[in-house]
């Protein structure tokens, strides 16, 4: 018989109710035994679409629980360190929301003592299975660009006036879109191309009231690459999520993945199989020099899979099997991020030595 692994998440704000709980009720062989929330529209929505699942007010009812195996941490970023810990001091196995820590130390010191206790430990990195991103993955392998000299990626949103009470636009360690989407970005990076030489970053609030960066424009060094990283609160038009460019060519995706719209709207990827598929007008553009003739076409976009990060960790706790997101790798996305902050204080270019 399947193994049952039941999962305790903690914290029902929008990551909890949009990138854990539907995810997690979808992979076979996970439970969602134990949600913590407290405001009464989570507590409803809770009891309408996941009945069988307990509500508790604290987090220490899911993490001392001895009927849960998997703690998810999906609360805001400068408690992640704590609860984290708490929870692998408990025995339990642990998923993280990214980004992982606030600072390397932390990463550090949690790594460690999911070693010593013998657990797995996580990171939503979920953006992962982007269908962009797994299209701009496969381009960028097939060789057709030829060697690869520059790459620009971008994560904007448009919201001109600060949310009441939005944890993620105050003053708080961890918070501000540097944290929040450059993490994204960072490692995606870094998973494309490896571990970068030096960074360059200019960390900028433009929004009346904001505390928190809410603009931030990151150039990464390679030895023959240079990647730009930008992200910001103020983008009213959309631009290009990815561009790629090499010595033959070029690839440009613009659109953006459609699972996180679809759970938003409260659909599930269980028995879809049109799950994270891209209309073909969002499809990217690759533009390259073959056999000294100019080619055109556009790609057919590689299908978005967030439950495939839920059915590793499922795997990696049932089977031993290796984790696709490795704790290291997010400690190495904290690094850049820390280092970025860093360089800007100091306004000067710095190495990096991960």
């Amino acid at each position: 018989m399947e193994k049952t692994i039941h999962v305790g998440l903690i914290g029902f704000g929008i990551g909890g109710q949009v990138f854990h709980a539907p995810i997690i009720t979808s992979v076979d062989g996970l439970r969602l035994h134990k949600v913590s929330a407290r405001r009464p529209e989570q507590l409803e929505m809770l009891q309408r679409r996941y009945p069988d699942t307990r509500i508790v007010d604290n987090a220490d009812a899911i993490i001392h629980a001895d009927d849960i195996d998997l703690v998810v941490v999906a609360t805001s970023n400068d408690v992640h360190y704590s609860l984290a810990k708490a929870a692998l001091l408990a025995g339990k196995h642990v998923v993280v929301e990214k980004p992982f820590t606030i600072t390397v130390g932390e990463a550090d010191e949690l790594i460690a003592l999911a070693r010593q206790q013998n657990k797995v430990l996580s990171v939503h990195h979920n953006s992962r299975w982007h269908s962009d991103y797994l299209t701009l993955r496969k381009v960028a392998k097939s060789g057709r660009l030829g060697r690869l000299v520059s790459f620009e990626a971008r994560f904007d949103r448009f919201r001109n006036a600060l949310r009441p009470n939005a944890w993620r636009e105050a003053d708080l360690p961890g918070s501000g879109i540097w944290y929040d989407l450059g993490a994204h970005l960072v490692d995606q990076t870094l998973q494309l191309f490896g571990l970068p030489l030096a960074i360059n970053a200019d960390l900028r609030i433009q929004r009346p009231g904001a505390g928190a960066v809410d603009d931030f424009e990151v150039i990464l060094h390679y030895p023959q690459l240079k990647v730009s990283l930008k992200g910001s609160m103020l983008v009213k038009e959309p631009t290009p999520r990815y561009a790629l460019y090499g010595m033959d060519g070029a690839f440009v995706k613009a659109g953006v993945d459609p699972q996180e719209a679809a759970l938003r709207a409260g659909l599930s990827p269980k028995g879809n199989p049109n799950w994270g598929k891209e209309p073909p007008e969002i499809w990217g553009k690759l533009n390259v020099l073959e056999n000294g003739k100019d080619r055109i076409e556009y790609v057919e976009s590689e299908q978005g899979d967030y439950p495939a990060f839920y059915r590793n960790v499922y795997e990696a706790i049932s089977a031993g099997r290796e984790l696709a997101v490795q704790p290291e790798h997010a400690r190495n996305v904290i690094y850049v991020i820390e280092m970025g902050e860093r360089s800007w204080a100091e306004k000067r270019t710095l190495d990096l030595q991960f």
